[in-house]
């Protein structure tokens, strides 16, 4: 399991802290098995709790709000999707030993997506293209605006700081030049839809070479949904993309949008989590050599 600390403000958590504050606020559970998650995750840690359960606690004060808003949307969202997601089962209140709500899900079985060991990569591409129509096909009235549901102008500043910190490691220049071909392509035009907009290789789990579930939902809500095409670059291999994008109908500028949010993520996380997250910084290589290496 990781050791190195991720961000400046996260906070202290392992199995022990877990089993107190299960045992005081759920005791009912006390006498289960707890352990950890091994998992690329950023912004909370899970642990296992029994055969069915995993506990989920924010890392950082920036997660916090995620709690209230999966337990929230999650039920919501769930009958719409074609694949399980997390189902809610308790809410955690703040300790003195922990300061944040924290929950309690159901477990769900899969394992996170390896984008040099894919079963089955058309058949996933397919699988996640019905996901991503399905959840955009959500009612989004009411819904909240997700962060990243944003034009990918927005996002600018940060990607030119992190292509300046990456001169010497990567194609500065070739990098840019798709970023920038990004930026000139028009704004999408339409009503705000529901969109993931996490959806990374460990945010999805698998069975037999096919989607079993969809992860983390802190990010999601309604916007511009184009950031759920990353995962054309974050996961499918070349020859399953034109499968994913056949089956959503994403026109040429849309499309090009998609390459450049998945370039945005992948070079603000790199520099990043370099040395914090090697699975994390890994994905990040792999998008921008993927992106720089058809980037049509």
């Amino acid at each position: 399991m990781r050791a190195v600390r991720m961000h400046a403000d996260e906070a202290d958590i392992d199995e022990t802290l877990v089993h107190r504050l299960v045992a005081e606020q759920f005791p009912d559970w006390s006498g289960l098995s707890v352990e950890p998650v091994e998992s690329s995750g950023t912004d909370n840690a899970m642990y296992r709790l029994g055969e069915e359960m995993v506990v989920r606690l924010p890392r950082i004060p920036g997660a916090v709000n995620g709690v209230a808003h999966e337990l929230r949307w999650l039920p919501r969202l769930a009958a719409h999707l074609p694949v399980p997601v997390p189902r809610p089962l308790r809410e955690g209140r703040p300790t003195p030993a922990y300061p944040w709500p924290w929950s309690v899900y159901q477990w769900l079985e899969g394992t996170n997506p390896r984008v040099d060991s894919l079963a089955d990569p058309d058949g996933l591409a397919e699988d996640l293209a019905e996901f991503v129509a399905a959840l955009r096909a959500v009612d989004p009235i009411g819904g909240p605006a997700a962060e990243r549901g944003v034009p990918l102008a927005e996002r600018d500043a940060p990607t030119r700081a992190a292509l300046a910190q990456l001169e010497g490691e990567i194609d500065v220049a070739a990098a840019t030049a798709v970023w920038e071909e990004a930026l000139r392509v028009p704004e999408r035009r339409g009503p705000a839809v529901w969109m993931h907009a996490d959806l990374s290789p460990g945010n999805l789990l698998t069975v037999d070479g096919r989607l079993g579930a969809v992860i983390d939902f802190a990010a999601a809500g309604t916007g511009d949904p184009t950031v759920d095409l990353i995962v054309a670059w974050n996961l499918l291999p070349a020859s399953a993309r034109g499968v994913f994008r056949e089956r959503l109908d994403v026109d040429e500028a849309t499309w090009i949008r998609g390459r450049g949010w998945a370039l945005s993520i992948a070079l603000i996380q790199l520099p990043y989590y370099r040395h914090t997250n090697p699975v994390l910084a890994a994905n990040a290589r792999h998008v921008i050599g993927e992106v720089l290496a058809d980037p049509s």
